[in-house]
């Protein structure tokens, strides 16, 4: 009776030790992906994450800000893995020795929307810098994402290659907010603004926007995956997200980006290898 009683307490005591590893199988078997609010919002997530998940059992948790936003996430050590779109901001993480590494992952580009009327002759334009000029002259509504992120950053440098300092002027309007509400705002008052092309595609209360001007090289804008430095943060999940990291660039990963289309048209492009 004695022996029974010890084999069923071994049983029980396995019993207990296989479930706590099966607990610390399953929470290492997740991420916190801190990204863009344009990847998110694109809709791109929506179609990748789920063929990644399916393919290797790992779930992605997403915490969709602005980059700068994503960065500071980074720097915390409150995200394993980021996913974001400002190259200068991007290196100077992985410099600080924040980020063990960067890989380029795709790209898409910038578009300057507005109203279909263009009171600012913004289709006109011979480059961007040339758009921003224009918008500046006719004192024409714009709306800034002012978030720090990627995109604001952008829109920043275009400022400057303007030789134009907007903030403070009665027709710049500083939203604070993610791109989609950004466009909602522009939307609702006729305004000028930048998007990403992801997120207007699959922006849907356009009203009287339009895209005005679109194709110039330094509208280019790309993203770039970064594992969060585990020497730094030893907690980060660094199997996991180099996991991730792997696929993104791998070809099941960049056929699932570059298969992600609305209305017919691709919105991602991965990076040259």
């Amino acid at each position: 009776m004695a022996h029974d009683l010890l084999k069923r307490m071994r049983v029980a005591a396995l019993g207990i030790a296989l479930a706590g590893a099966a607990q610390l199988a399953t929470a290492a078997e997740s991420i916190v992906l801190a990204s863009t609010t344009s990847t998110e919002q694109s809709g791109l997530f929506g179609h990748i994450l789920p063929i990644f998940e399916k393919a290797t059992g790992i779930t992605v948790k997403v915490v969709a800000l602005g980059t700068g936003q994503a960065l500071d996430v980074g720097r915390r050590g409150d995200a394993d893995a980021l996913l974001v779109h400002d190259r200068a901001a991007e290196d100077k993480f992985v410099a600080e020795g924040y980020g063990s590494y960067r890989r380029d992952v795709m790209y898409n580009d910038f578009v300057i929307v507005g109203p279909a009327a263009d009171p600012a002759a913004v289709k006109a334009a011979t480059d961007t810098a040339d758009a921003f000029t224009r918008i500046a002259g006719k004192s024409a509504t714009f709306i800034s994402r002012a978030d720090k992120s990627g995109t604001h950053a952008a829109e920043l440098r275009f400022w400057k290659a303007a030789a134009i300092d907007p903030v403070g002027q009665p027709w710049y309007k500083e939203a604070g907010t993610g791109m989609g509400p950004t466009l909602n705002m522009a939307a609702g008052v006729d305004a000028y603004t930048l998007s990403d092309r992801g997120t207007w595609a699959n922006f849907r209360n356009r009203q009287n926007l339009a895209i005005l001007y679109a194709g110039d090289p330094k509208l280019f804008n790309p993203y770039g995956a970064i594992l969060v430095n585990p020497e730094k943060h030893p907690h980060v999940n660094k199997a996991a997200a180099e996991r991730f990291i792997d696929w993104l660039t791998s070809d099941a990963g960049r056929e699932a980006i570059a298969s992600y289309r609305i209305g017919g048209e691709q919105l991602f492009f991965p990076s040259p290898r």
